[in-house]
């Protein structure tokens, strides 16, 4: 989900979903489970595929999860997924974060997973995640820090990736290394009840190493990134060059790669 001038530096190839369907409530918002409970209301904004979405749903049915994206299209994604599933229980809102169509206070919980990284005001948009959220309940929010990542060997393709993408996602608009500014960015929303945290994804062994190189290998020829990068002054020579360099990291007997995500539980 993005808006107010922001563009989502990814897209929607399929590179991308494969990384996003692999998301899960338990590895991608176990900060939040200990506060679900049976029967919340819950919105979920920019939902994406919707793995995460059918996860929470699960959590606090019968209450009702409201899947939100940017567009129709990007939304049809999670409608498929909640079908696969036989999910019911959620409903779906085409909703700009900075501008949710939601009354105040309707919601128990507001969540948001890699989504105030690529938005073009995230204390806009945490604001209206706090006003359609009800008195007592929570917004929860968790991004990466994309300056934090870090991996072993040292791979110079993969600084060279790494410099291109925080360039990239910034000209787009959007704050890569929004992880460490998710507590300032919520000081600055009004909220005055905050506890923040930070976990991890890792990837050391050789199938998650196949996985995670693979797919960045993948994203940096075919995604909306390559398309970016190309319009930028990049070169095919030097996407095969960072996308070969992927593949030679995951090959590396000792490959290890740590994503680093900030996360925040804002009392209402």
């Amino acid at each position: 989900m993005t808006a107010k001038g922001a563009v989502y530096t990814h897209g929607h190839h399929e590179s991308v979903l494969r990384s996003h369907r692999w998301r899960t409530a338990e590895n991608s918002a176990a900060y939040l489970l200990p506060y679900l409970r049976a029967g919340m209301t819950l919105l979920d904004v920019g939902c994406g595929p919707g793995t995460i979405t059918a996860d929470l749903a699960e959590r606090v049915a019968p209450g009702t999860v409201t899947a939100a994206e940017i567009s129709e299209e990007a939304l049809g994604l999670a409608r498929a997924e909640m079908e696969r599933r036989g999910r019911s229980g959620v409903e779906f809102s085409v909703a700009d974060v900075h501008e949710l169509s939601f009354p105040d206070d309707t919601f128990d919980v507001v969540h948001a997973h890699q989504v105030l990284q690529h938005v073009g005001d995230p204390v806009s948009a945490l604001r209206e995640m706090r006003r359609v959220c009800r008195p007592g309940g929570i917004v929860a929010v968790r991004d990466s820090d994309y300056a934090a990542f870090t991996w072993f060997p040292e791979t110079p393709e993969l600084d060279e990736w790494l410099d291109l993408y925080l360039r990239m996602a910034r000209a787009n608009g959007g704050e890569p290394d929004a992880g460490r500014r998710l507590l300032s960015w919520a000081h600055a929303a009004g909220f005055t009840d905050v506890s923040a945290t930070s976990s991890t994804w890792c990837f050391a062994t050789p199938e998650d190493r196949a996985w995670w190189g693979g797919m960045w290998a993948e994203r940096i020829l075919k995604s909306d990134m390559a398309r970016q990068a190309l319009a930028s002054g990049s070169t095919e020579e030097d996407l095969r060059r960072l996308s070969a360099g992927w593949h030679a990291w995951a090959g590396e007997r000792d490959g290890w790669l740590s994503v680093l995500h900030g996360e925040l539980i804002c009392r209402v």
